[in-house]
């Protein structure tokens, strides 16, 4: 028998997890995680309650916005938003966990997850956004991306 490594692990629940995203332009998933252990998880949705782009359709996407541009016009928050969101509902403190996710954060997000207390982040798709990668990485935050076994 053959045991995944544990970022293997991870970032195949964090695989699964994007399979609950009803965006209609990118399924991404995202899973907090403190000592070997999962706190919390999130996909990029709209909030609880609310109609899901799969419903209502993406004005994003009716108006042509590049990737990375306008996020202040979706209904969805992001996969890291929601995971961090979650914890903070049931109480779950994520200072010094890492995250995994299945594309890299935007800078909407690495703000949040710097102020979170995050201490590591490993990620399977780039995202095109310099200024994430500049404020992470001011922040000391380590980040990987996760090429596979």
């Amino acid at each position: 028998m053959i045991r995944p490594s544990w970022d293997e692990y991870f970032m195949e629940v964090a695989e699964v997890v994007a399979r609950r995203s009803t965006c209609l332009r990118r399924q991404i998933g995202a899973i907090l995680v403190k000592d070997k252990r999962i706190l919390a998880t999130g996909y990029n949705g709209a909030p609880s309650g609310l109609r899901h782009c799969v419903e209502c359709g993406c004005l994003r996407e009716e108006l042509k916005v590049p990737s990375g541009e306008r996020h202040e016009i979706c209904r969805a928050l992001h996969a890291e938003q929601n995971a961090i969101v979650q914890a903070a509902r049931y109480g779950i403190s994520v200072k010094d966990s890492t995250l995994y996710t299945t594309v890299e954060p935007c800078v909407l997000c690495a703000k949040m997850l710097i102020n979170a207390g995050i201490v590591k982040i490993v990620f399977r798709d780039r995202y095109p956004d310099e200024l994430a990668r500049q404020m992470l990485g001011e922040a000391s935050i380590v980040v990987e991306r996760y090429n596979g076994t």
